[in-house]
């Protein structure tokens, strides 16, 4: 591994994505940039939009001069025109995203000295066939998939559909039956980006090994390598804090027992909130139930008198202590990967109930840190629900389990390590070559 705790120079690492805090796959890619920096290495992130104050944090600046102006003004509204399709999906549904940025490569002007060039989300902000044609030339490229976006025509997870397999086209997101929609005009953008590269060039990382499988089999992207390292997390912040303390700082009543529910987007269907409620109300043989919500959009929900809608949350020790109010962590996601709010309740010493998907149950260990049953069943996640609440030794078990299963195999220190030994492996090839 290089490092300075080897006597060795600083790797120096620029990452690139679209945000710095807001969201799951922003907030990954902090992470690790932070553990980065945390082992002695030069870490910056470069990004669209800043939130963070963080000094290594660079906020992308566009070209101002009048012709850069003008190009990329031109081009956005090509984009938008291209993308007004986009403006017409049905709410509820994930993110789709465009190939295409009208930035195009410019980013790679303000890029620092690097060793590793280490892409993340980066919807809307990189233009696949621009980025492509010149960052080989910088250093080597690492990228981490945070979703199924970069082999798919546009969606960020495919919800069962499986045409990234094959080809894109007639996409149930988009609502199309034509097979030359907007989805297959990005999947062949995509596919001319990726072929003009040395499969040597670009090397993938999956946090999940779901997620490893489906790029893998993916037409787009299946030649290429991928290694799969999980997200880390600082358990340090995400830990077991006093329960009666944090329900008394939430006003949370100090004899109930509390379910939790956390999201970025409440409204994203595929989250599963909507089917989490149906399986809440189901529960009848629970005494003192309560249940908590967090998420964008929370505090306009009406969830009635055992209920609490918490806005999202920003601050992770604010985080931890809800994840520690709580009893039982419920994620009913219909597709994921491998979601940062699963790892923050396992690290909090909270059992975790859900639907076996993605990467889910490499982080739920049945009937060890909780429990997981088969999508969309509402009535077995609700009796999964019941059965944990009403049995305070297992959850006891399982909380203890969660704990130190997070501090062995998901500390940010060693997902820091794990990527440091993959930048060497490939810097130490680029020299060679």
């Amino acid at each position: 591994m290089t490092g300075p705790e080897h006597g060795d120079s600083p790797v120096r690492i620029t990452h690139f994505s679209t945000y710095d805090l807001a969201g799951g796959a922003a907030r990954a890619a902090y992470r690790l940039h932070t553990g980065l920096r945390q082992l002695g290495h030069e870490s910056h992130l470069l990004v669209q939009y800043q939130e963070s104050k963080d000094p290594d944090v660079i906020r992308f600046q566009p070209p101002f001069d009048i012709s850069s102006r003008l190009v990329r003004g031109l081009r956005r509204r090509f984009l938008e025109r291209a993308n007004k399709i986009l403006t017409s999906r049905p709410s509820g549904v994930s993110y789709f995203t465009d190939d295409r940025s009208q930035h195009r490569a410019d980013m790679l002007r303000q890029t620092p000295s690097s060793d590793i060039l280490h892409l993340h989300w980066i919807a809307n902000f990189i233009d696949y066939g621009k980025f492509f044609r010149q960052a080989p030339k910088v250093a080597p490229i690492v990228w981490t998939l945070h979703d199924m976006n970069p082999f798919t025509g546009g969606c960020h997870f495919d919800e069962g559909c499986g045409a990234y397999l094959n080809q894109c086209g007639a996409c149930p997101q988009l609502g199309s039956k034509e097979t030359q929609d907007h989805s297959a005009d990005i999947w062949r953008r995509k596919k001319k980006a990726f072929s003009g590269l040395d499969a040597s060039s670009l090397h993938f990382v999956a946090p999940s090994r779901w997620l490893a499988d489906a790029m893998q089999k993916s037409a787009l992207l299946g030649r290429f390598h991928v290694s799969v390292i999980p997200y880390g997390i600082d358990t340090e912040i995400f830990k077991p804090r006093d329960r009666q303390l944090a329900r008394l700082r939430f006003g949370i009543p100090p004899d109930a027992r509390v379910v939790l529910f956390v999201a970025d987007n409440l409204t994203d269907k595929r989250k599963g909130f909507g089917l989490l409620l149906q399986a809440i109300k189901k529960l009848r043989n629970v005494p003192n139930l309560y249940f908590i919500a967090t998420g964008r959009d929370a505090a306009g929900l009406d969830l009635g008198k055992s209920a609490m809608a918490i806005e999202y949350v920003k601050d992770e020790l604010t985080l931890s202590q809800v994840y520690s109010a709580s009893d039982l962590f419920v994620i009913p996601s219909l597709q994921d990967n491998l979601p940062l709010t699963a790892l923050e309740a396992l690290a909090c010493g909270i059992p975790t109930v859900g639907f076996n998907v993605g990467g889910l149950p490499e982080i739920v260990r049945e009937g060890e840190t909780g429990s997981l049953t088969s999508a969309g069943d509402v009535n077995c996640l609700g009796c999964r629900i019941s059965e944990l609440l009403n049995s305070p030794e297992r959850r006891a078990s399982m909380a203890e389990a969660s704990r130190r299963i997070a501090v062995e195999e998901y500390r940010l220190e060693l997902q820091a390590s794990r990527y440091l030994e993959l930048y060497d492996s490939l810097i130490s090839g680029a020299n060679a070559s």
